[in-house]
């Protein structure tokens, strides 16, 4: 679920969502007015003449999703660490040979296109309220290890007029996300079991954001954390965690950053420097919030300009601080742990 605006300046992301058009792809105002009607701002809807574009890449990424799986569930079945690169190709091959290894991936993978999908459906019903033309959410297929996807995106194809629908399309999608990947983090962990010492096996091991560490003292009290088994369920739950920790970044375009811009105007370019330069020794941790630094400063540190700036109000304000909160429980600061 990487952020729209990416895509839109030429940039396929990975990890978790993507896009193709810029928001600020409308002429800017010829007058100073406070408020603009929409008529005069917002596109004719296109119609989308690539739906079998849409339905194919959502294919191909149910595919590599469901291999990815398939390798989870062998190790769980058989009680081998997460991760190990040798075994991970071997498994990619049998699955595709194998029939019912390849569909034991299934749990995996429809989790997390159900995750992804909803992020993006609510980015893309907020655009359909405000009248901002998008497209359907487009899926990245990729044999990637842990995801099997590079995430999804939907294409936003005119300018968003008003802080208050900015705010409503950047936010929309990581609570809709959030939404479901709660109730999939309860049913993996419940499916999960107790393994002394397992997480410290293998070359990988994967960081515990607060959500997970929560569940897990409810589920297994007493227990601890390295000695927990992770169903494939639950690992989906979690790159959907690490998609909305990614997406919530108050950084340039990223959802985050167009919260910010519709809740602090001015101060997003100082909130959006001060946590690309916090990426840097992050880095020291996991090498991935450098590679992450880079793309954003280059692609997607500046926010177009909003040009109604009415206040959102209260209420969007409460909402805002819901979704910190819903970032605090989902970020890890080292996600990936060799």
């Amino acid at each position: 679920m990487l952020p729209e605006e990416l895509i839109d300046n030429g940039v396929i992301e990975g990890g978790v969502t993507a896009s193709a058009a810029s928001l600020s792809s409308q002429p800017a105002p010829t007058h100073t007015a406070s408020r603009f009607e929409p008529p005069l701002w917002h596109a004719p809807p296109r119609r989308n003449n690539r739906l079998w574009l849409h339905g194919l890449l959502l294919i191909l990424t149910l595919f590599t999703t469901t291999l990815v799986g398939a390798h989870m569930q062998y190790n769980f079945a058989h009680n081998l660490p997460f991760f190990d690169l040798e075994q991970y190709l071997e498994i990619f091959a049998i699955g595709l040979r194998s029939p019912l290894l390849f569909l034991s991936g299934l749990p995996f993978s429809l989790t997390l296109l159900t995750i992804l999908m909803a992020h993006e459906l609510g980015h893309y019903l907020a655009c359909v309220y405000y009248g901002v033309d998008a497209t359907l959410p487009f899926f990245l297929p990729a044999p990637t290890p842990f995801t099997g996807t590079l995430g999804a995106f939907i294409r936003i194809r005119s300018a968003v007029c008003t802080r208050q629908a900015l705010f409503d399309i950047g936010v929309a999608g990581p609570l809709a996300g959030f939404v479901f990947l709660v109730p999939a983090l309860g049913v993996g962990l419940a499916f999960s079991k107790v393994i002394p010492g397992i997480n410290h096996q293998g070359t990988v091991q994967l960081g515990a954001p607060a959500l997970l560490l929560f569940l897990e003292k409810i589920i297994f009290p007493g227990v601890p954390s390295a000695d927990i088994y992770l169903h494939p369920v639950a690992r989906a739950a979690w790159v959907g965690m690490f998609a909305t920790a990614l997406n919530l970044l108050p950084v340039g375009q990223l959802d985050g950053g167009h919260i910010t811009y519709a809740l602090l105007g001015r101060y997003h370019k100082w909130i959006t420097w001060t946590f690309l330069a916090a990426l840097l020794p992050m880095g020291t941790l996991w090498y991935g919030w450098w590679f992450w630094a880079v793309l954003l400063f280059f692609l997607a540190r500046k926010h177009p300009p909003v040009y109604d700036q009415t206040e959102i109000g209260d209420v969007r304000t409460r909402l805002g601080i819901l979704a910190l909160f819903v970032f605090l429980l989902c970020f890890s600061i080292a996600p990936i742990v060799e």
